[in-house]
């Protein structure tokens, strides 16, 4: 082993000395250590931290496309009779496309829902209930009632839980739903609507969804919202996270008067201000790891003051300044790398067990962190990615190894006769 190194590991403190260890290396150890515990610190709470985003992003994510489709086929500005007559032949090429592994009819629109003085907006979702398990699993989230009960001619509603709370409705109770559109006659202009009975509600664990959405048969919502809603195929794929590529390739093999839309681009404000919030995240807690690589360098600076004489000594000896330049390379190197391994072993020993550290501490504090009135996702979530591990594990190294640069080099330039004769 070279002499550099051993010198430097034991100035970082990860290496013993034969002789009796003084005031001064007990002195540069612990500075080397509280480096150390400072960049371990940063990387595990920059992986506790992005892990819990990925976490938060993966269940809203899993909870809207458990009601959303992969992958939506519409036919723009005509009328949704005319659609979901041929959508059967619509779906058969689609199908055509290996990844996809279910088809649906639906017809979407705006609509409002009016119970004595309650009123709220909606989105109408007309959907065949024999099929739509295969492109959702709004059936398996009905809280009361069953989705088989929206048999044509019948208009019969699903509502979210948080709609019907919103109207002081329940399983049992009719609705009145209005049209955007509706007709002009001699006595002005009369809005299309149409008495629904509410035959179940729904729970998706989206706020958003559970406020403003509504159920209801393709063939009914085609004949209440002829002139305002859209209508198509909804469409499952087997990798969701493909939905992009599938839907520019169902783009090019499908009649240019159906347009297909991804999940992606549904949402894609939601998606957008996600990633913008977990870089800003990022860069704000890779502040932690840069504030220790601070403390590193100037750890690392008082060290080289405090072993002036015996740099000195060891130039006198035959030393290069690029022999004592390695010396504290490697000093602040190994804080660096163990301070890094540290932090990961830490930050994803706490990720990969959050579901259980949390509520211990919940427990021991008797407080709740995530309170189920008012957040709807009652446990925190965590899901670690490798790839923002090796990005904080890269990040924490680089900024460890700028950080013994000047020290090194101020190491290097000391002149051994000036510093033995001040000593």
């Amino acid at each position: 082993m070279a002499y550099e190194f051993w010198i430097g590991a034991r100035y970082a403190g990860l290496a013993r000395s034969k002789r009796r260890v003084g005031r001064g290396d007990r002195f540069v150890s612990f500075i080397a250590a509280s480096s150390m515990a400072g960049i371990a610190l940063g990387v595990a709470a920059l992986i506790v931290v992005l892990s819990v985003m990925n976490g938060f992003q993966t269940q809203v994510r899993d909870r809207m496309l458990s009601v959303l489709p992969h992958i939506e086929l519409y036919v723009p500005r005509t009328d949704p009779g005319q659609v979901i007559s041929q959508w059967q032949a619509i779906a058969d090429m689609a199908k055509e496309n290996p990844q996809v592994s279910g088809a649906a009819p639906f017809v979407a629109a705006q609509g409002m829902i009016v119970r004595g003085e309650a009123l709220s907006g909606v989105q109408m979702r007309g959907i065949d209930p024999q099929l739509e398990s295969a492109v959702s699993d709004v059936g398996g989230q009905m809280i009361a009632g069953d989705i088989q009960a929206l048999k044509p001619g019948s208009y019969s509603i699903v509502l979210g839980n948080q709609l019907a709370t919103t109207l002081g409705v329940n399983a049992g109770d009719t609705v009145m739903v209005l049209a955007p559109q509706g007709s002009i006659s001699p006595a002005g202009f009369t809005p299309r609507m149409r008495q629904f009975t509410v035959t179940g509600l729904f729970s998706s664990g989206y706020y958003e969804y559970d406020a403003t959405l509504a159920f209801i048969n393709y063939e009914d919502a085609a004949k209440v919202f002829r002139d305002s809603g859209t209508s198509g195929v909804r469409l499952r794929i087997t990798d969701m996270q493909q939905a992009p590529m599938v839907a520019r390739e169902l783009s090019k093999t499908l009649p240019p008067f159906v347009h297909a839309q991804d999940w992606t681009l549904n949402n894609r404000t939601w998606f957008a201000a996600v990633q913008t919030e977990k870089r800003m995240m990022f860069l704000i807690l890779a502040l932690i790891v840069a504030v220790a690589a601070f403390n590193l360098l100037s750890s690392l600076v008082m060290a080289v003051k405090d072993k002036r004489s015996d740099i000195a000594i060891l130039r006198t000896l035959g030393a290069s300044p690029r022999e004592i330049a390695k010396i504290f390379l490697v000093q602040g190197s190994l804080i660096g790398i163990v301070g890094t391994l540290l932090g990961l072993c830490f930050g994803t020993l706490v990720a990969y067990n959050i579901d259980v550290i949390v509520p211990f501490i919940e427990r021991m504090l008797g407080v709740q962190f995530l309170p189920q009135q008012i957040y709807f996702i009652s446990e925190l979530p965590s899901n670690p990615q490798m790839n923002d591990i090796l990005i904080v594990a890269l990040t924490s190294l680089v900024l460890s190894l700028l950080a013994t640069l000047y020290p090194s080099w101020r190491a290097s330039s000391l002149q051994p006769a000036e510093v033995l004769r001040h000593d």
